[in-house]
């Protein structure tokens, strides 16, 4: 799939913002007053700047308010929802801890169960998708959701739970790569029931389907050799999860290295959710004998 960077962006600083939102739904930093609002504010900033950067994907980005109409079918829909349904919940939630020094926990937990729904919901989009083998899994949500959790950590300043979840988080990730490079073999989609002239006997694709580009070719269609994806793995990895920890391991300048780890982490999530498109392999790109 062609890897926009407006979705990429999304679905990265998005993710990081709702787990920073569950941290503090449940009380995790328990902080008050302004400090709790450069909390929410920071939360708030990913999660709503990674929304905005969604827009830029659409065709249309003044028809995005339409999205709300179809829930009962689109996991896009769903998700607008229950983006929408998090921030206002945790808004009122957040008020209370600024201005009020009051903690009303039953909204808190509801709020923090509504920011993880938020990234399912995100995550399903793709899970959903039968013509992507590679997301076509269960680890598409337990990756997305690891990830936001061991990032919301890590910017909850909860140093010990975010060690153990970024961990956590690795080993997800690498076994994500592990079914995902497996699963378009596995699918039982091929040149043949692309093009559905197998009960003829063996396909082979002896000239391409036109010789020009297309809008399926340019959106669906993306090829990245496995020399550079290997690279761009052992980066992900490094970034996102083997400098933080070592970072939060630093007996020195716990602040700057804790900031340090944010920031690496960040990298590593984007550089992971690049590959997570670039190397999602559309059956679509069979009939064009491109797999």
């Amino acid at each position: 799939m062609h890897p926009a960077p407006s979705v990429i962006l999304f679905s990265s600083l998005s993710g990081m913002g709702f787990g920073l939102l569950a941290w503090l739904g449940i009380g995790l930093p328990a902080v008050t007053g302004w400090v709790a609002f450069v909390f929410f504010a920071l939360a708030y900033l990913l999660a709503v700047g990674g929304l905005i950067a969604s827009t830029f994907h659409l065709g249309h980005p003044e028809r995005a308010l339409k999205a709300f109409t179809q829930w009962r079918s689109s996991w896009l829909s769903r998700e607008a929802w229950a983006s929408v349904a998090a921030l206002l919940t945790m808004a009122a939630y957040g008020a209370g801890l600024v201005f009020y020094d009051t903690r009303l926990w039953p909204l808190g937990v509801i709020g923090a169960a509504l920011s993880l729904l938020t990234v399912l919901t995100t995550a399903m989009i793709y899970t959903q998708m039968k013509t992507v083998p590679r997301w076509h899994s269960v680890m598409t949500p337990l990756n997305f959701l690891s990830l936001s959790i061991a990032g919301g950590a890590l910017l909850a300043g909860q140093v010990t739970a975010a060690m153990i979840l970024l961990a956590l988080a690795g080993v997800v990730q690498i076994a994500t790569w592990w079914r995902g490079d497996r699963a378009l073999a596995t699918s039982g989609s091929d040149i043949a029931t692309a093009t559905r002239l197998g009960e003829h006997g063996s396909v082979r694709a002896l000239e391409p389907p036109h010789t020009g580009t297309n809008y399926l070719l340019r959106e669906f269609v993306y090829q990245i050799g496995r020399k550079h994806a290997l690279k761009l793995r052992v980066i992900a990895i490094a970034l996102m999860v083997l400098l933080p920890l070592l970072l939060l391991l630093s007996p020195v300048f716990h602040h700057l290295a804790a900031g340090l780890a944010v920031l690496s982490h960040a990298a590593g999530v984007l550089t992971a959710r690049w590959l997570f498109f670039a190397q999602a392999e559309h059956v679509v790109g069979l009939y064009y004998g491109k797999r």
